[in-house]
């Protein structure tokens, strides 16, 4: 079991938790993501938690291939008004911001976000790790290879499992001398590997648990899905849930994904046979 100290609410991860994908972006690459207005993300908020999400994942700047960095005041426009009217529509909602930018990371929490959740692991920007600090939330610590220019250029390395169970070791370290004590761990499929070497994180998922962090499996509809299976991002929902389902027997406590319902059938299916 973990607990996650989300600004004195307490997660307790008793069973592996969903965490929904909302986008305040116009070209993230599922386009189903995306929220169209305020109103339109405070519904699809509802519709998430009341099909079993645990967690909202907010984000204002795409990561995906091609995508352009929009910088902090664009992400502070897009993200900070949605983030508020889900705070007051929805109270008792848990929001994740995902931002590698700490200014961004500090006004998302003070406008009603309480998880940091960074896909640079608080490289990208050195005033991260003393901010979420300093902001008492959970921290999602994602490996990426490069930089925010040239996190998807193909890096493949001779071992991908030790290389991010290194960084982990390094960056949980970074985290508690920085104050951060609730981390979440996330190997980061599709950010700079290979196919094969997403498939090898995927297998080799449990290794990370022997670090005693939740793992955070982000690979709903992404392309290592969708290119093995020759379909698109939106035929991907079938895929997703198969390797979710191997995710989540392979010590996976978090499912960061577009389609909640489906998640929470594998994990209600799989906690069922772990039993």
């Amino acid at each position: 079991m973990f607990t996650l100290n989300c600004k004195g609410r307490l997660i307790k991860i008793e069973e592996p938790v969903v965490m929904g994908i909302l986008n305040t972006t116009p070209d993230s690459f599922h386009a189903a993501s995306r929220t169209k207005s305020i109103d339109d993300a405070v519904e699809k908020a509802k519709q998430m938690l009341e099909a079993g999400a645990t967690i909202l994942d907010i984000g204002a700047q795409s990561t995906r291939p091609g995508s352009e960095n929009v910088g902090a005041e664009t992400e502070l426009d897009r993200i900070i008004p949605v983030i508020e009217a889900i705070s007051k529509s929805i109270p008792q909602a848990i929001i994740s911001v995902d931002t590698f930018i700490a200014s961004v990371a500090k006004a998302a929490v003070m406008a009603g976000a309480s998880i940091v959740n960074d896909i640079s692991g608080g490289l990208f920007d050195e005033n991260m790790l003393t901010t979420v600090a300093e902001l008492k939330t959970p921290f999602v610590c994602m490996y990426v290879r490069g930089n925010a220019n040239n996190m998807h250029q193909i890096m493949p390395t001779s071992n991908c499992t030790l290389e991010v169970l290194d960084f982990f070791i390094e960056r949980i370290a970074a985290c508690n001398k920085a104050g951060i004590h609730d981390i979440i761990l996330d190997p980061g499929f599709g950010f700079g590997k290979t196919m094969d070497e997403n498939f090898q994180l995927l297998k080799n998922l449990q290794i990370f648990t022997q670090l005693k962090k939740p793992i955070l499996l982000g690979i709903s509809r992404k392309s290592m899905i969708y290119k093995t299976l020759n379909v698109t991002a939106e035929n991907a929902l079938n895929g997703s849930t198969v390797l979710h389902t191997l995710g989540l027997l392979n010590g996976a406590s978090i499912l960061r994904v577009h389609d909640v319902k489906e998640a929470r059938e594998a994990i209600i299916l799989t906690q069922q046979l772990k039993k």
